[in-house]
């Protein structure tokens, strides 16, 4: 059942794929580059495994996830060369979320939830800055100590920003992430544009 205008009181943003375009490639890219070898061996042998996850949650740091790539890669790159090619996989805003922002920031109060690090969000904070404006705070998988679709996540951001999860739109890229949204209790929506977040909300708040 679709949720009235009186039942949300905020809605809740993905960061990656939904407000910024990545693309992992980039780093597999960069990485080989600088070690001098074929970006298709980086893209084989790169996995969204436990030491990925751990780093997002914060439980290590990026000197430690940094030496992980080091082996499960095979390449033997600096720090800087790994978090030079790590911030590569943003691309830029996706098209129209920029509008889409700005007209639902002047209907309720907006926030994002992304699954990320330190890296990542010194990066992301600096280099699109006037783009994240909209939100009211931005939640980052690291500095909460759990990640989506983790039920500790969404009782965390709903927790700190004092609404309850029944009274929150989400909106991510990952069916798993909207799966376990709405096993928690939020209403969610799988998005690949700016025009499926319109769709979601148009008729909750007509212009």
């Amino acid at each position: 059942m679709k949720p009235d205008s009186t039942d949300i009181r905020a809605c809740l943003f993905d960061l990656g794929g939904v407000v910024i375009e990545i693309d992992f490639q980039r780093a597999f890219n960069e990485w080989a580059s600088a070690a001098g070898m074929d970006s298709r061996a980086i893209a084989d042998r790169f996995r969204f495994d436990d030491a990925y996850s751990c780093h997002e949650r914060g439980e290590i740091e990026a000197s430690v996830y940094f030496n992980h790539l080091r082996t499960s890669l095979g390449i033997d790159l600096s720090d800087s060369e790994f978090a030079r090619g790590w911030c590569a996989i943003y691309v830029g805003e996706m098209p129209g979320i920029r509008e889409t922002l700005s007209m639902l920031a002047t209907k309720l109060p907006l926030y994002a939830f992304t699954n990320s690090n330190p890296t990542h969000e010194q990066f992301w904070e600096v280099s699109y800055r006037d783009l994240l404006q909209p939100f009211q705070q931005v939640f980052n998988s690291s500095s909460l100590g759990c990640r989506k679709p983790e039920l500790a996540a969404f009782q965390a951001v709903s927790l700190e920003i004092d609404i309850p999860l029944v009274n929150i739109m989400f909106f991510d890229d990952l069916q798993e992430n909207v799966d376990g949204a709405v096993a928690a209790g939020l209403h969610a929506v799988r998005v690949a544009s700016a025009e499926d977040v319109r769709d979601a909300t148009t008729y909750l708040w007509p212009s």
